[in-house]
């Protein structure tokens, strides 16, 4: 394949909608995160514990409305499920602006807010993941994923960065405006979309039969309750205190906003140059590789629990997000030649809430405990468990052998889901 065609999918008018509504939202989220952090423990003066009462009201949400999402995904055009979704974070993007930039903004507030959020989200993501399909060529569709996927990581290089400069030097509100034009252009895309009737109508069950066999599915593959298992107390005892003590420690020791959107950035670059290894390599046994990988994210922890300078935890973060990069698109493929494409968005959604179960827990649970034993300690901590618990999962045969599959001509798709942050990287997107 020559490399004019590698972009060939942006010749289809469909996919060149989505891709440009998708790549500009992408770049909104991108910057919120740093933003939000600071906009907690330094616009609100805020608590760690703060902090990770408002993640957690995010995250919840997700938790327990990804399923349905998946389901109606199924049941309705995902375009319009889409839309919505993206006409309701406009709003509450926009109206987290006001409230930060007038000065006003209440802790119960952003809590309520990004509630919200939290739950248009979790219809957006299983209808996008069916979506694009629709949009593109079959021969295409590996590109038209490898596009969405390379723009999503590319986003979290430039946004943290270009956030913390902002959160910074002035009030952290000026990101959620951005962010709230961003879902507009995604929003508007998608109404411009001429896509043809749906062929899933008269195929439906009842909600809990649909549920249910999905939930069927995920369990009869070992290696995958496995990984999803794993990954839920994952980001419940590794990432989340990450999350919360991370901007902490950059406010009181690394030198404020700009050290932690440097961090984040570097998390960016390595889930880019990861994705862009995946490209071209193709582990033979693909779980066990993906689980070895997993161990590069110890390292950056270890730095913050040391107070080591930004630009080394940073470095440390490139070379876990490298890894998680791969892992992430090695998971993507794996999923989606194992899975029949008839349960593929239910079991995505099982993925997606059984890897969050616990990061609402411990997002919350992260400022207390540190509060008791400290946050270094708290830090060590999750380094211990990132360690023992890879190793534990290695001893599942299961994870081990498991053999790649070659049903695909060209890997372009292992881009489609780089994750654009620490807890993105074990749902699969």
């Amino acid at each position: 394949m020559n490399r004019s065609e590698l972009f060939g999918a942006l010749r289809e008018r469909r996919f060149r909608l989505l891709w440009l509504g998708q790549a500009t939202s992408t770049l909104g989220d991108g910057l919120v995160p740093v933003a939000l952090a600071f906009a907690v423990i330094q616009t609100l003066d805020g608590s760690p514990t703060d902090l990770g009462i408002v993640l957690a009201a995010q995250t919840l949400p997700l938790v327990v409305f990804v399923l349905a999402g998946g389901v109606w995904a199924d049941r309705l055009p995902r375009q319009m499920v889409m839309l919505v979704s993206d006409v309701i974070r406009c709003a509450v993007q926009a109206t987290m602006a006001v409230l930060l930039l007038s000065g006003r903004a209440e802790l119960w507030e952003l809590i309520v807010l990004v509630a919200i959020y939290g739950t248009a989200q979790a219809f957006f993501q299983p209808a996008a993941t069916g979506l694009v399909p629709a949009t593109i060529s079959s021969e295409r569709l590996q590109q038209a994923n490898a596009l969405l996927g390379l723009s999503r990581s590319l986003a979290f290089v430039v946004g943290p960065a270009v956030a913390g400069v902002i959160a910074a030097t002035t009030n952290p509100g000026s990101v959620f405006v951005v962010d709230a034009a961003t879902f507009a252009v995604s929003a508007t895309s998608l109404a411009l979309l001429r896509l043809p009737r749906s062929r899933r109508e008269g195929e439906r069950q009842s909600f809990l039969s649909d549920l249910k066999g999905g939930w069927h599915e995920l369990i009869s593959h070992t290696w995958l309750w496995v990984i999803v298992a794993w990954a839920a107390t994952y980001l419940g005892i590794v990432v989340a205190p990450w999350m919360i003590l991370g901007p902490v420690v950059a406010k009181e020791s690394l030198g404020g906003a700009a050290a932690w959107g440097l961090i984040a950035a570097g998390w960016g670059a390595g889930t880019v140059a990861g994705g862009l290894i995946s490209l071209r390599w193709k582990p033979l046994r693909p779980m066990l590789t993906c689980t070895l990988l997993v161990l590069l994210i110890a390292p950056a922890i270890a730095l913050l629990a040391l107070h080591a300078p930004a630009p080394l935890i940073a470095t440390a973060q490139a070379i876990g997000g490298a890894g998680m990069g791969i892992f992430s698109a090695v998971w993507m493929t794996t999923l989606q030649q194992r899975v029949p494409e008839e349960a593929l968005s239910r079991v995505s959604a099982w993925d997606w809430m059984g890897s969050f179960l616990f990061l609402p827990l411990g997002l919350i649970a992260a400022g207390p405990v540190s509060d008791l034993i400290g946050i270094s300690t708290t830090l060590w901590i999750s380094v211990a468990w990132a360690v023992l618990s890879t190793l534990a999962v290695l001893l599942v045969p299961s994870v081990r052998n498991l053999r790649r599959l070659d049903d695909e001509e060209e890997p372009e798709e292992l881009l489609a889901r780089l994750p654009a942050e620490p807890a993105e990287a074990f749902h699969g997107g």
